[in-house]
């Protein structure tokens, strides 16, 4: 990771979640954004962002549908899920993302895959792929 500080986007309908993951982001160093829906986030765009974490259970839009936009316009942003919810069907949906937690998940188990996942990046990025 270079020295300037990794963004990571938070997209939670849950406002103690997302001042939660927030706290736990900045903690370890990275900038943390914060969005009480999709559209919020895509109203501000996505650029300057190098991962976001979203729930999937949200109103308007959820966390599958904002996927979706996202890699139409950002194809090589590593999206994490989080949810509450347990079902199968909702992990099977989430393959090909960079990780699922369901909630309550470990913080510390967050961190180290937000960091694997910019890691990966960085050296995709180096690879010129």
């Amino acid at each position: 990771m270079s020295a300037e500080r990794a963004v990571v986007a938070i997209v939670d309908d849950d406002p103690r979640l997302r001042e939660s993951v927030e706290e736990l982001l900045e903690s370890a160093g990275y900038v943390a954004r914060s969005y009480a829906s999709a559209h919020s986030l895509l109203e501000g765009g996505l650029s300057g962002l190098d991962v976001l974490i979203t729930d999937i259970g949200m109103p308007d839009m959820d966390g599958f549908d904002l996927c979706e936009c996202v890699r139409q316009m950002r194809p090589e942003l590593p999206v994490f899920f989080i949810t509450g919810r347990h079902e199968i069907a909702d992990q099977s949906r989430a393959r090909g993302t960079a990780g699922f937690f369901r909630k309550p998940f470990d913080g510390d188990a967050l961190l180290a895959a937000v960091d694997e996942a910019l890691r990966t990046a960085q050296r995709e990025e180096g690879d010129g792929t």
